[in-house]
């Protein structure tokens, strides 16, 4: 990207997330990614909690693979960390993502007509100076009820599988049926543009 040649530090996010490297993307940054952890090890009973705790695992997952690297020692640029981690909250329930296809259509189906939260944790850590800050945000959604052979051909295709709570609010099968979205579809998609904008501002 040519605008971010006015960039004075290096990026790199914790995240396989299509939809959080095409945000921040977006957000005309340039940066590299490197894989996250295993969530399913990490149990908070708290959303908020949940989704703090799995980004600063993922980050420290990150900063201890970048520390055994050699690489580093050549670099003038400070370097940021940038992890994310998103869960979906119904009827108080934490829900992750689908462990099977059954599990996909039995959340699915539960939002048509109804509504669901996401919380999006960000935790952005300053490599060069060990400055690290979080938030989450939360955003509710409302839907009309979706029906059964649009479910049928998520579930075909396969990517509800991939996301938390099987919920892709921005896809195309999707989207007639998002009634209202109370906050910001980047947030649902997993990474809020204006939380993060500030956390780097804010350990920069």
């Amino acid at each position: 990207m040519d605008s971010t040649s006015h960039q004075h530090f290096k990026i790199i996010l914790g995240s396989s997330s299509v939809a959080r490297k095409k945000i921040l993307a977006d957000m005309d940054f340039e940066f590299t990614t490197m894989v996250d952890i295993d969530e399913k090890a990490i149990r908070e009973e708290n959303p908020e909690d949940l989704v703090m705790v799995l980004a600063e695992a993922k980050a420290d997952a990150i900063i201890g693979k970048i520390k055994n690297e050699a690489s580093r020692e050549n670099d003038v640029k400070p370097t940021v960390v940038i992890a994310a981690d998103t869960v979906v909250v119904y009827e108080g329930m934490i829900r992750e993502k689908p462990s099977s296809e059954e599990e996909a259509r039995l959340f699915i189906k539960g939002y048509s007509g109804g509504h669901a939260a996401t919380v999006s944790s960000v935790l952005v850590t300053n490599l060069s100076t060990g400055l690290r800050k979080g938030g989450w945000d939360k955003v509710e959604i409302y839907f009309h009820d979706i029906p059964e052979e649009i479910i049928d051909k998520l579930i075909e295709e396969g990517m509800v599988l991939n996301v938390a709570g099987g919920l892709i609010i921005e896809h195309p099968l999707v989207l007639p049926y998002v009634k209202e979205v109370v906050g910001g579809t980047d947030s649902v998609m997993g990474l809020p543009m204006g939380l993060t904008r500030r956390l780097m501002e804010e350990v920069l």
